[in-house]
Order: C-alpha cells, then sequence, then structure tokens
C-alpha cells in the first residue's frame, strides 16, 4: 500500500510539473499577446540598426520595459539598457539580448525585409539586415519580460533585463562592465540569454555545457619589402612572395604547435597588396582572425604568428626597421563558457517541458559571442547561453533529404520561422527564469 501511494506521489507530482500554474500562465500570455510581439518583431527587422548606432532600436526597448514596470537606464556602454524590476527578497537573474545589425542587403524577399541603409561608422553607406537573428533576440526578450511583470505573483526576487549593443564588433558587454554593469545595478546570482540557430527546426532547443563558442581576435599584419620593376625582381625584396611564405608558414602553427586535443583556427581571410601585374609593391596587408577556447591556446596563436613572421622577413634579407607589423584590433571576443551545473539545471526544464525529441545537446562551435564576458569578471556570475531553432520544420526536413544546406547566419537569406520561433523563445526564456527564481 505503501509503494502504491509513494508511487501515486511521484505521477501526481510529474503531472503537477508539467500543467503546473506557470506553464499554463505562460501559454495564456502567449495566446493574448503573440499578435503584438509578432508586429513587434517585423517592426524590429524592418529597422535594423548597426553596432554603436542602436539609438531607436534602444529607444523603443526602453519605452517598452518601462510601460511593464522596469526601473530603467539608457546610455550604458553606448546604446545599452537596462532595466530592473524588483519583487521581494531572492535571486538576481540577468537576462540579455543583443540589439545590432549587420552590414548586409536582404536577400530573403520576404514582405517585411529590410530596405535600410545608413552610414556606418566609418563613413561609407551600407545596406542594413538583422542576419544574425538580434530581432527575434530582442523580441525574445520583450516577451519574457511583459510574461514575467504579469507572472509577479509566481516568484520573488529581482530581474535585470539588459539591451545591449555592438555584439557583432565585440565591443558591447565589454562597454556596459567598464561603465559599471556590476557596480551601479545588482550583480546578478545566474545570467541567461539565447541565440538563434539556422540548421535547428523551430521549435526545438540546443544546449552545450562548458565551452559553446570561441575566443574570437582579428588580426592585422603588415607586410613590407622594396619593391620595383616586375622585369627585375633580383633589385627587389617581394612582399608578395613573402606574404605567401607567410600564409603558409602559419598554417603549420595549428597542425604542429598546438596539441590536436586543442581545438584553434587561424584564418587568412583578406590579402592586399600593389596595383599592377609589372610592379612589385612595398608592402602588403594580410587580415586574419584566430579561434580557440582556452587562454594559454590563444596566447600561442598570437606569439607563434609573430615569431613566424619576423622569421620570414629576416630570411629575405630585410632590416629590422621593415619587420612585418603584427596589431590585434580591438574587437576581442572572450570564450563563451556554460556553467555546467546551471546548464544541464536548466536543459532538464526544458526537456520537461518541451520534451526529449525537442531538447538536444549541441557540440561547441568555433563561432564568438560577447556574452562569454558577463561570466569573466571577478564576481564569477554562472552564465548560460542556449539556442533557439527557427528553421521552419517541414523547409528543415526538405534540405536534409536533398543534401542541402540551409542559408546560415549573416546570410542574405536567413528567414526565422516568426511565430513557432518567438513562441518558443518566450517560453523557453520564461521558464529558464522561473527556476533560476525558483
Amino acid at each position: 500500500m505503501r509503494i502504491l501511494l509513494f508511487l501515486t506521489a511521484i505521477l501526481c507530482f510529474h503531472l503537477s510539473f508539467s500543467q503546473s500554474p506557470a506553464k499554463e500562465s505562460i501559454d495564456q500570455y502567449l495566446q493574448k499577446d503573440y499578435s503584438y510581439l509578432e508586429s513587434l518583431y517585423k517592426h524590429f527587422h524592418q529597422n535594423p540598426e548597426l553596432s554603436f548606432l542602436e539609438e531607436k532600436t534602444a529607444a523603443r526597448l526602453t519605452k517598452e520595459l518601462k510601460e511593464i514596470g522596469f526601473e530603467v537606464t539608457e546610455k550604458v556602454g553606448g546604446h545599452g539598457i537596462v532595466g530592473v524590476l524588483k519583487n521581494g527578497e531572492g535571486p538576481t537573474i540577468l537576462v540579455r539580448a543583443d540589439m545590432d545589425a549587420l552590414p548586409i542587403q536582404e536577400e530573403t524577399g520576404l514582405d517585411y525585409a529590410s530596405q535600410v541603409k545608413m552610414t556606418d561608422i566609418t563613413g561609407d553607406e551600407v545596406s542594413v539586415m538583422h542576419a544574425c537573428g538580434h530581432d527575434m533576440h530582442i523580441t525574445v526578450w520583450t516577451g519574457a519580460a511583459r510574461a514575467l511583470a504579469k507572472m509577479k505573483d509566481q516568484w520573488k526576487g529581482t530581474i535585470v533585463f539588459i539591451g545591449q549593443p555592438a555584439e557583432e564588433r565585440g565591443s558591447g558587454a565589454r562597454n556596459m562592465l567598464k561603465e559599471g554593469l556590476f557596480e551601479k545595478f545588482p550583480v546578478p546570482d545566474y545570467g541567461v540569454a539565447l541565440h538563434v540557430h539556422a540548421n535547428m527546426p523551430a521549435g526545438s532547443i540546443g544546449y552545450c555545457p562548458e565551452f559553446s563558442m570561441a575566443n574570437v581576435d582579428m588580426m592585422n599584419i603588415k607586410i613590407f619589402g622594396e619593391g620595383g620593376h616586375g622585369a627585375y625582381p633580383h633589385t627587389t625584396i617581394d612582399p608578395v612572395v613573402l606574404a605567401a611564405k607567410i600564409i603558409v608558414d602559419i598554417q603549420t602553427i595549428v597542425s604542429r604547435e598546438v596539441s590536436p586535443l586543442d581545438p584553434a583556427v587561424v584564418t587568412v581571410g583578406s590579402i592586399h597588396g600593389g596595383t599592377k601585374g609589372n610592379v612589385i609593391p612595398n608592402e602588403v596587408e594580410l587580415k586574419l582572425t584566430l579561434r580557440s577556447y582556452t587562454d594559454e591556446v590563444r596566447q600561442t596563436l598570437i606569439d607563434k604568428i609573430k615569431l613566424k613572421c619576423k622569421a620570414a622577413a629576416m630570411a629575405a634579407g630585410l632590416s629590422e626597421d621593415k619587420y612585418p607589423e603584427v596589431t590585434l584590433r580591438d574587437e576581442f571576443t572572450p570564450a563563451l563558457y556554460n556553467d555546467p551545473k546551471l546548464t544541464s539545471r536548466i536543459a532538464e526544464v526544458f526537456v520537461e517541458n518541451f520534451g526529449k525529441d525537442k531538447v538536444h545537446r549541441q557540440a561547441p562551435v568555433m563561432g564568438g559571442e560577447d556574452f562569454g564576458r558577463y561570466g569573466k569578471t571577478d564576481d564569477k556570475v554562472p552564465i548560460f547561453m542556449y539556442r533557439l531553432g527557427t528553421i521552419n520544420p517541414k523547409r528543415f526536413e526538405e534540405y536534409q533529404a536533398e543534401g542541402k544546406q540551409l542559408p546560415s547566419l549573416h546570410s542574405s537569406k536567413f528567414a526565422p520561422d516568426v511565430e513557432p520561433s518567438i513562441k518558443t523563445g518566450v517560453r523557453s526564456m520564461v521558464l529558464a527564469v522561473l527556476e533560476l527564481l525558483d
């Protein structure tokens, strides 16, 4: 009899969890509020703004938070905003969304496609598109804030919603922290965020414990030589040949000087030099990206590249004042490390509410995300970023069956399936925050 009662209690617990007041409240909220969120998403999609220029986006998000009772501070680290909603004693949870778009001309064919052109911070006029899904991020963020504000009878604590600028330039999180995010506002006990995924069906969620995304460095190398006539190469020191040698040499860093157990990438994405086929130029410029997970591997890549550049210049007979100039651009993004315990805790909540078939553990990638900075301060805040599927399930299956590659993030043709993406995003984010507020 006792065993029967015990099993009955367990069954009732699981039934009450799956039909919990929180889950029911979220679903009721989405039924009433979805049309508003869809309209908001299309507004953001049609009105993208580049990194450091997110003024109107920040103003709209500020308006949204103030209307539902948040205390909002603007212009934190540029156009960053911080909204705080207190509801008694309890944990403090940070929820972050990035706001900026990319200099890409949209080619989705959507009736709400972006037609925006902007003058960027370098003075160039460019087309602008939310090709990395930040419009979906801020829509879900707004939806979660609205839901949590209406569900205050179901949680205690403090929620801190931050709208972050300049993620695409690797500067937004750094600038907000530098301006006192964790000094002027409540220090969170946990930080959560999501990022859209371009190769997962809408309605699904992905997670990756520990290292999820990489250190990202952008490097410039200016290679000098002694130019002259292309017909008399023996009278010159050819920087084009020297650049070619350096490109080949640095490829051996990953294959021969970094442990095969440590992920690393060295990519030369740009080569510029010379003006004419019969003229040997005085200099060539290379632009690189370096990817790693650990600080030790990152430093190894930087040091070895400098060493190989110097060695190549010495071998070519250049004087010391003409050794290559190696500079790191101010766009470093640290690796994103998802706290394992926090990841496991929230992943279990996702499985309970969405089902095992909708929640998938994923492998780490070498892309970058400056959300990782919020977990690298002296406060040691445990953080977790998960992935939100956005692709129409039928379309996803068709591409899989045909062996075709779906448009990736940063593609001019990336287009989320709006309704299931918004609804799954809001449900998952509210459930994650409620779990941590407990």
